[in-house]
Formats: C-alpha cells, sequence, structure tokens
C-alpha cells in the first residue's frame, strides 16, 4: 500500500515503513508523532482512491526518528570577469528525519494481488 502526501509543497510517494526526510520542523522531538492530512492519492493492492484535491478523512501517521539532519553542503560562487569581483557562500539545508508508520484511508479495501496463473509446459509432439 502507498500513498502520495504533499508537504511543504512537494508531492512525496511513501509507503509503510519507509524513511524520509522532510523540511526541517523545530518543533519535533524523537519519538513524537507527526501526521500528515494532506493525502492526494492512495493505492492499496489495485484499488486505488484519487482525491479532488485530496481524500476527505485520510491520513498519513509518521515518527519522528532524528530532529535534525544535515541536509549535503551547497556551495554558491559568483566570478565577474575582469571586475575583480568574486564571492563564495554555501548553507546546509536542516530535515526531520520520520518513518511511515501508518496510512489511515477510509473507504479503501486492500485487496491481495491475485495469484499469477502458471501454464503448464506444453509436451512436444513426439515424431516417431
Amino acid at each position: 500500500m502507498f500513498a502520495i502526501i504533499e508537504e511543504s509543497g512537494h508531492q512525496l510517494r511513501v509507503e509503510e515503513g519507509q524513511t524520509l526526510t522532510i523540511d526541517l520542523r523545530s518543533d519535533a522531538e524523537v519519538g513524537q508523532t507527526i501526521t500528515f492530512d494532506k493525502v492526494l492519492l492512495a493505492n492499496g493492492g489495485g484499488a486505488s482512491v484519487i482525491g479532488a484535491p485530496v481524500i476527505e478523512g485520510a491520513t498519513v501517521e509518521a515518527e519522528v526518528i532524528d530532529a535534525l539532519v544535515k541536509g549535503p553542503k551547497l556551495e554558491v560562487q559568483k566570478f565577474r570577469r575582469r571586475k575583480n569581483s568574486r564571492s563564495h557562500t554555501g548553507h546546509r539545508q536542516k530535515y526531520t528525519g520520520v518513518r511511515i508508520t501508518a496510512i489511515n484511508v477510509p473507504n479503501l479495501e486492500i485487496k491481495a494481488p491475485a495469484p499469477e496463473e502458471t501454464a503448464e509446459p506444453v509436451a512436444a509432439a513426439s515424431e516417431e
């Protein structure tokens, strides 16, 4: 089962047990539960529910596993030739690490995928 949620202007595809990083939430503490209520789409074993624009009553719950995760260092260099003008700046974006614990969608019946039918090998006609 997976869902597509909207968080801080980004659309994320999430599954139960998945670990991901979201924009920093300064009030988040390790072990705290975060609830995402903007669920745009949910799919459970072939049955899908699509929101218009969101699914009413659907939530995705996540547990904070790391309150502060630093992203990669981004460096910005500006150079203007013949002007003796150079600047060098950079920063590291801060994120919050979360693990998806539950996807709750009303009116979505999770169906197990149908087992694939195995074809029996066809015996080749022997020439006698």
